[in-house]
């Protein structure tokens, strides 16, 4: 329009500098009319602020993951952000898919890393960049890199703990996959537990599966089948304990008088199951508005940064956990 300089243009677009809230509604409303919308590259470029997030995950099928972007995006928003979704199949930070992961940073004013599974070497990477980074749910490796997620370890004492309070002395573990490092916590709380109680750890009752709710059915069937099968099981996740309560039923066993089955996360599914899944619920709210404040902080620069952050998981009671049966309790 006239009598508005391309730099007073420039400054309502972007939102960088002083414009008066007149002229700032004239040029927006005259923005939408001609259809315009700013140019990343060109603002990436000069330097400039993109107000966009870099959310990158490796399974979109996962229950876990998708509550957390939502979640993220819900926060973003309220901050005035935006946030560019990446799904990798492979490992990110993997030398096939580098050129698209390179875009994602250089158009982004920070990264999120939702439950990743890094390529060899990538962390460091991660670590030595100057851009802003959060690793959302992520501990298998010791990384200088800012951390937000559930507190796994306390969470498998808790579950195990919940089973030796009502008897069980054998006690499954189902494993999952090793790629966030949170399967391996969650079995050191279990292991952790056993041991304060006087239990050694039975390799046996341990089995691997992958957070999927085929693998934990195949986990729960082979522990099941033991000569001297546990009365209790506890999955890595409530998709895997899932798994295991159709193991059961499907070997004519009734959940939870033969066995019990607690699983994590408390997924919505959890609880409209038959019976209904016990189980850790992990705050994912609070979780992902935690990891976009950390991120917001250090794309700003401000004080308060914290290295890493964890929330608490409470212990939900349902029907799926009871009493040691009589065999066991003897």
């Amino acid at each position: 329009k006239a009598g508005v300089s391309v730099m007073t243009v420039s400054r309502a677009m972007s939102g960088e500098g002083y414009v008066a809230e007149k002229t700032r509604e004239k040029v927006l409303a005259a923005a939408r009319e001609l259809g315009y919308t700013p140019n990343l590259s060109a603002r990436m470029m000069k330097g400039s602020r993109t107000n966009v997030i870099g959310v990158l995950v490796n399974d979109l099928l996962s229950t876990v993951i998708n509550e957390i972007v939502g979640a993220v995006s819900v926060s973003l928003r309220k901050c005035g952000m935006d946030l560019i979704l990446y799904n990798s199949i492979d490992d990110i930070g993997a030398s096939g898919r580098s050129g698209v992961q390179q875009m994602i940073r250089n158009h982004c004013d920070g990264l999120l890393f939702v439950l990743p599974r890094l390529s060899e070497g990538y962390t460091e990477f991660l670590e030595a960049s100057s851009q802003p980074t959060v690793l959302v749910n992520y501990c298998r490796t010791d990384t200088t890199l800012p951390v937000v997620s559930g507190a796994n370890y306390a969470g498998g004492v808790a579950a195990a703990e919940h089973l030796l309070a009502l008897g069980h002395r054998r006690i499954g573990f189902i494993a999952g996959s090793q790629h966030t490092g949170q399967s391996q916590e969650r079995e050191r709380g279990y292991k952790a537990a056993l041991r304060k109680a006087g239990i050694r750890s039975d390799r046996t009752l341990v089995a691997q599966g992958d957070f999927g709710q085929g693998s934990g059915f195949e986990a729960a069937g082979k522990l099941l089948r033991l000569p001297d099968p546990p009365t209790a099981i506890f999955a890595a996740n409530d998709d895997m304990a899932i798994g295991a309560i159709n193991a059961a039923h499907s070997l004519g066993l009734a959940v939870p008088q033969d066995v019990s089955v607690v699983g994590f996360d408390d997924i919505p599914a959890a609880s409209l199951l038959h019976p209904r899944l016990t189980t850790l619920r992990q705050p994912l709210a609070d979780i992902s508005a935690a990891a976009v404040a950390e991120l917001v902080r250090r794309i700003n620069n401000a004080d308060g940064q914290r290295h890493r952050t964890e929330f608490p998981c409470e212990l939900v009671v349902r029907e799926s956990t009871a009493a040691a049966p009589l065999r066991e309790a003897a």
